[in-house]
């Protein structure tokens, strides 16, 4: 397979598109890649640009942008500069203007948030990750030990000279700017290139859209827990940065209660009268450092934060499932029929599908050696035990061209895909694993009519840029299953089935 493009969707329903599908004027198309493990989690990249190789300079110069600030700006990496300076001697050392900057950043929203927002916070995670390995909470010493360490002032800055002098023992991380540090420059390097109009970077469900493209983007559902869900909201923005933070993919598990891994620097715990924060603002570290202390304050906390920042708009969903929203949101919100809920009436009969259930599909797609990682083509569907194609589940692909290469696929679905309009948008969630998805399937067939029970078999096909070609599939009687393990491939590292049923955020409306 060449090197192409790639589009996906997440939390909406999945099709790509190819470049000549979505144009910005008549001398612009719109070229789309996605790749894996970028900061840890999945990048796509959208450049508006004159022709295919304008647009690939675009996406090397922001890719190589993102790449080196990593080196400079990670947590993980221990050659990192940051790593580097948290090891060395405690003294005044002379640091980068990238680092220095994000340092600056962070004492800076630290006061403004009234210290919501610190970057000892990882003192306070390690304690709960620790005592989650032994299902407990962490005893009241053990937390108070650590506010200990976060109260202490952890580094001197010193603007004239550029220094940073590390004065505790706390250890520090720089989640909340770095990512929306880092895609500010990537982006504003990428527009410089000439023959570039637009972009938008879509890191882990933080997405910075700039120059002359109108993107829409869906708002993920905190309480959904699929890829392919329905959206809260539907926005279409331009020269915006809008980001998402939660606590619904990354916490730990005690005792059967949920943690979220956002945590309050002033009190030691972990979040949780809000459990989704999306922000939308003209600056991109605003939106990140507002979304997670979104997170941590109180909603009248929040939007008195919000009133001290310009040109801001926010929707919340608190715990108890209530969505608070600014004033200002819904001129950004737009209405989409195709999210309508499809009334289909169902028939008193225990042959058809309960709509009470759902069949969840888990992938965990390979991970290849190597930086700058492509995710491979992907296609999901059903069919009946007369091998009829049922329901199509996603679709994750580049141009339409290389479709053949999933030849299952494209015998089964390619007239059907020719004839619709497959362009997609973008989506904003709480930053997710990479290569990690879960789809469903509801019970209801390419025209929404709920299928009878019975027996149908799930296809699972992968294509990767020189890589193999992998079909998988797994029959099932919806009658008798639960649980099904599916045996993975050089391609999809595990798969497995489950039929359950739906929980309360995704029972059918």
């Amino acid at each position: 397979m060449k090197k192409k493009i790639l589009a996906i969707v997440l939390c909406a329903s999945f099709y790509g598109f190819s470049s000549a599908d979505l144009q910005s004027d008549k001398n612009e198309q719109l070229f789309v890649n996605d790749y894996e493990n970028i900061l840890g989690t999945s990048l796509e990249i959208k450049i508006a640009a004159a022709d295919d190789g304008q647009a690939a300079k675009g996406e090397i110069t922001a890719l190589d942008e993102i790449e080196r600030l990593n080196k400079v700006l990670s947590g993980y990496d221990l050659n990192s500069e940051f790593r580097r300076w948290m090891n060395a001697p405690k003294a005044p050392l002379k640091i980068s203007r990238e680092l220095f900057d994000v340092l600056s950043l962070f004492e800076e929203w630290r006061i403004k948030s009234g210290g919501a927002l610190d970057a000892s916070a990882e003192t306070i995670n390690s304690v709960w990750r620790n005592a989650a390995k032994h299902n407990r909470i962490p005893s009241a010493i053990e937390i108070s030990t650590a506010l200990s360490l976060v109260q202490e002032r952890h580094y001197i800055l010193n603007a004239e000279n550029q220094t940073a002098f590390r004065t505790s023992n706390a250890p520090l991380m720089l989640n909340s700017f770095t990512k929306s540090y880092i895609m500010n420059k990537a982006t504003n390097a990428a527009l410089a290139i000439s023959g570039v109009y637009g972009i938008v970077l879509n890191i882990g469900g933080d997405i910075v859209i700039r120059g002359k493209h109108t993107e829409e983007v869906d708002v993920c559902n905190p309480k959904a827990d699929a890829e392919n869900d329905p959206p809260m909201s539907r926005l279409q923005l331009q020269n915006k940065t809008i980001a998402t933070s939660g606590n619904y993919r990354r916490g730990e598990l005690i005792g059967g209660k949920w943690y979220s891994h956002i945590v309050d620097p002033r009190t030691g715990k972990p979040a949780g009268s809000v459990i989704s924060a999306t922000v939308i603002t003209n600056n991109s570290v605003d939106a990140g450092a507002l979304a997670t202390a979104l997170n941590v304050l109180s909603p009248e906390e929040g939007k008195k934060l919000v009133s001290t920042v310009p040109d801001v708009e926010f929707m919340l969903i608190t715990a108890d499932g209530k969505r608070i929203q600014s004033d200002g949101w819904k001129k950004y919100e737009i209405v989409d029929v195709n999210q309508k809920a499809n009334l289909v009436t169902i028939a008193k009969s225990d042959k058809l599908w309960d709509p009470g259930y759902e069949l969840a599909i888990n992938l965990e797609l390979a991970t290849l050696e190597g930086i700058r990682v492509h995710r491979p083509f992907v296609a999901v569907w059903v069919v009946d035990a007369n091998k009829k194609p049922v329901k199509q589940i996603a679709l994750w692909y580049n141009k339409p061209r290389w479709l053949d290469e999933m030849s299952a696929w494209y015998a089964t679905y390619y007239d059907t895909f020719a004839s619709e309009n497959n362009s997609v948008s973008s989506t904003t969630s709480a930053t997710r694993s990479a290569g990690k998805y879960t789809l469903k399937w509801d019970g209801k067939d390419d025209k929404g009519n709920f299928v009878k029970q019975g027996v149908y078999t799930i296809y699972i096909e992968v294509a990767r840029e020189h890589g193999s070609h992998q079909l998988m599939t797994q029959e099932i009687d919806v009658k008798t299953m639960q649980h099904i393990n599916i045996q993975g491939n050089p391609e999809v590292a595990a798969a497995s089935l489950d039929y359950r049923k739906k929980s309360d955020g995704n029972k059918q409306r």
